[in-house]
């Protein structure tokens, strides 16, 4: 198994253990992290953004596949998480797609696609279906995500040292 791969399957298996101390530990001190939730995220923001949501899961479980190497520093996989979003109670299956750059097994770049309607819909319910798809939720969902970081931060997150 190439270096990068193995970096790649470190990083989900630890997820699926909800072991965010050894996902944080894939990344590169400045790594930078992209997704329609939580948008962009420099270093210590994504460390916590995941160490967050691995303390909050609940009814979690995930799945990753088809790691596919496209050079010598970039690489794609997919993986699904299954879990019951706190918030409301219900739900969510995401299906999502991700690009990493991985220098000297780091990620220094990681970027998470999947269609935000369909998150919002499953995550907030019947509003989420109705108006998941609007410019105005979707800003609200994303304000909400980067304000429970920055509780997060505040309150609850030690930088490792």
């Amino acid at each position: 198994m190439d270096v990068n791969e193995q970096v790649i399957s470190r990083f989900y298996s630890a997820f699926q253990k909800l072991d965010y101390k050894s996902m944080q530990d894939c990344y590169s001190e400045n790594a930078v992290f992209n997704d329609p939730v939580f948008g962009l995220l420099h270093g210590d923001e994504v460390r916590a953004m995941w160490e967050m949501l691995c303390k909050n899961a609940k009814d979690f479980s995930l799945t990753f596949s088809d790691i596919e190497l496209l050079d010598e520093e970039y690489a794609t996989c997919k993986w699904v998480a299954k879990y019951t979003f706190s918030k409301t109670g219900n739900k969510v299956v995401n299906n999502i797609k991700a690009f990493m750059k991985i220098n000297e097994g780091k990620i220094v770049e990681h970027s998470d696609a999947f269609r935000l309607s369909t998150w919002i819909g499953q995550a907030l319910g019947w509003k989420g279906i109705l108006f998941g798809w609007t410019g105005f939720m979707k800003k609200a969902v994303q304000k909400q995500a980067r304000k429970s970081l920055d509780n997060y931060m505040q309150k609850n997150y030690q930088k490792a040292v």
